[in-house]
């Protein structure tokens, strides 16, 4: 097989999607936690979340100069949200019985506890192969 070969789709492993239990307010009959499903975003999908969470700030005193700002939580949240396979956030009666209407808000509203939230946006950072998470990178730049 020469190297060119080895890089054709055929021979990429595919990932598998993960379970992880998220919250302890939702449980099964037994009491344990439900356990949600998680899948790999592309590289494409992950774009083009960081291109709706980006704003073109103008730079003062240079006119029609920009800076590019990432607006970090909503970026993590809708990578969080695509990132879920069950339970599907885009369910109209799941929305429904939270009273939210988006993906992203539903993920809020069912995922309340500020630290369990926090674990689990730590979670899928590692799972989609950040090693260090996306806010951490935004506080070493800040200093």
């Amino acid at each position: 097989m020469s190297n060119f070969s080895k890089f054709m789709k055929a021979n990429k492993k595919v990932k598998e999607n993960e379970k992880h239990p998220v919250t302890k307010s939702l449980c099964d009959e037994n009491g344990m936690p439900l356990e949600w499903e998680f899948r790999h975003i592309t590289s494409g999908e992950n774009e083009a979340i960081r291109e709706e969470c980006t704003l073109e700030i103008p730079v003062t005193g240079k006119p029609n100069m920009y800076r590019q700002k990432i607006k970090g939580s909503l970026y993590v949240r809708k990578m969080i949200a695509a990132s879920i396979v069950t339970p599907d956030l885009y369910n109209k009666e799941l929305q429904d019985s939270y009273g939210v209407m988006s993906p992203e808000d539903l993920l809020l509203a069912m995922v309340d506890d500020p630290g369990e939230y926090n674990e689990l946006a730590a979670y899928v950072q590692r799972f989609q192969g950040f090693d260090v998470s996306f806010e951490d990178k935004v506080e070493e730049a800040k200093n």
